[in-house]
């Protein structure tokens, strides 16, 4: 039985939340009864998380096929360093977003599919992690885009309709422009598999196909990552969520259009076209829009919005520097973004129940009214600003200090004065929210119940664990590093499976 689990645990991660989805859309007409499978399958999502990454720590890489079929044909998962941290801490997120769902989500909006939509979501998120296929890859990106349309609009409000409308326009028009370079790929090497593409296209002569084809794909994994200048859906929609929607869509989606653009741009790609210089560019640019959005606007759910798009220029940054200590940089810097800006999204959600609205500006004394609360915020609050000893610091100390080893300076010294206007609008919350006092005839708050803290208190303990005893991590994120910056493994890895094409 154990040597079965351990011949199929790539397959769990995604083969788990997609029934339990199934199981939940089959019991539309019972509320109880999907809160119950949701709850089942979250807890089997954690145990079958865990037991990839024990394999991939234990044994090394991995690939499994499906079908009978070998690489590069078929269907195949490849679970390495990389895919398995990112499947557990999607698995530590969909738990928290649950549990603060089970607590916060009124039933209308469960009738309306939260349960089998929300697990779909995280089983489509997995296979994006998983897949050794670039349609395949594609195909996952879809699965998310219809399951975070349904999320969006799960109480039918305007806003959130406006918001969905805005999300599906970009995200369909990045999906277009990633399909079409990917059939523009397919018909120069003849094949999808990621390891017979890093075998194949090195090969290929250089052509304004094959630079077509390459732009087109990064640009797709852009949009749907929320780089600059196509960023502006992100802020626009993200908001309009309920909290533990947001907070699963703000830990996790982005973070798919980087992981995508890492394993290409390395596996694939490496150092094409001298991307290096213009990914750069537009790291540093992501970074500065942000931030600077982040500054202006008054909503909390706008704020954090803001903050995805210029942290994604951080893990742009790493990818751009493209050294062994910068993808170890970038793997570390996503582990830790992803617990904590989920965690200041499920934030949110509470400062709303207690204040009445998300509109800084009406908020007020919840220092004094809710402290532990407050305590708990102050953790990835702090955590996203870089104040030492949380992950945010060391997660930015290995950015900076890749870029300033690989003579990028610039890009170091925006990434240090994009963490000074972080604290700026981060002290902006604190400040309306927490210390000022609560102002008069401020809208009248929603009651609150205690177990919305579980969450936030589980996902701050992993941003302590992670800043106090980040040496492991580091470790584990250098060893992937090296895979990265290596593809011959993973071509190996994978193709040993079978004969690659001549």
């Amino acid at each position: 039985m154990t040597a079965w689990w351990q011949a199929t645990a790539a397959f769990w991660p995604v083969g788990i939340p997609l029934a339990g989805a199934a199981f939940a859309a089959m019991l539309r007409g019972s509320v109880q009864g999907q809160r119950r499978t949701t709850g089942i399958t979250l807890a089997l999502l954690g145990l079958a998380s865990l037991l990839l990454v024990w394999r991939v720590v234990a044994d090394g890489p991995f690939a499994t096929g499906f079908g009978g079929w070998v690489p590069p044909l078929g269907l195949v998962f490849v679970a390495d360093r990389l895919s398995a941290a990112l499947v557990l801490v999607t698995a530590l997120v969909g738990i928290a977003a649950g549990l603060f769902a089970r607590a916060d989500l009124r039933r209308r909006q469960e009738r309306g599919g939260f349960h089998p939509l929300f697990l779909a979501m995280l089983g489509a998120v997995n296979g994006a992690f998983l897949t050794g296929d670039l349609f395949n890859l594609y195909v996952w990106f879809e699965l998310m885009l219809v399951t975070a349309i349904g999320l969006l609009v799960l109480d039918r409000r305007p806003t959130q309709i406006d918001g969905a409308i805005r999300y599906a326009l970009v995200n369909v028009f990045g999906t277009i422009v990633l399909l079409a370079g990917i059939a523009l790929l397919y018909g120069l090497a003849g094949t999808l598999t990621l390891a017979d593409l890093a075998r194949v296209v090195p090969a290929l002569p250089a052509s304004p196909a094959l630079a077509i084809a390459f732009a087109f794909i990064v640009a797709g994994f852009g949009i749907k990552a929320g780089v600059f200048p196509l960023y502006a859906w992100l802020p626009a929609s993200y908001h309009t969520a309920p909290p533990a929607v947001a907070a699963a869509f703000a830990g996790l989606l982005t973070k798919v259009g980087v992981y995508a653009a890492l394993r290409l741009l390395t596996a694939v790609f490496p150092g094409a076209l001298g991307l290096g210089d213009a990914l750069a560019i537009v790291a540093g640019l992501t970074m500065v829009a942000g931030v600077l959005g982040a500054a202006s606007a008054w909503d909390m759910r706008r704020v954090l919005a803001f903050h995805i798009v210029s942290q994604i220029g951080y893990m742009l940054a790493g990818i751009a520097i493209g050294t062994r200590e910068a993808l170890a940089a970038t793997l570390f810097y996503v582990v830790h973004h992803i617990v904590v800006k989920a965690n200041l999204f499920l934030a949110a959600g509470v400062v709303n129940r207690a204040c009445g609205s998300y509109d800084l500006r009406l908020c007020g004394g919840l220092m004094r009214e809710r402290p532990w609360f407050a305590a708990l915020f102050a953790v990835p609050a702090l955590s996203l600003v870089g104040v030492p000893p949380l992950s945010g610091f060391w997660a930015k100390l290995l950015i900076v200090d890749a870029a300033f080893r690989a003579d990028h300076v610039a890009l170091a010294t925006v990434a240090l004065l994009t963490s000074l206007l972080t604290l700026y609008s981060m002290s902006k919350i604190w400040s309306e929210a927490f210390w000022k006092m609560p102002r008069t005839g401020r809208p009248r708050p929603r009651p609150f119940d205690g177990r919305l803290l579980l969450p936030i208190g589980l996902l701050g303990a992993v941003t302590l664990t992670i800043g106090l005893f980040a040496e492991p991590l580091v470790q584990f994120a250098r060893a992937a590093g090296a895979d990265l910056a290596d593809p011959a493994r993973y071509v190996a890895l994978v193709l040993s499976r079978g004969e690659a094409r001549p």
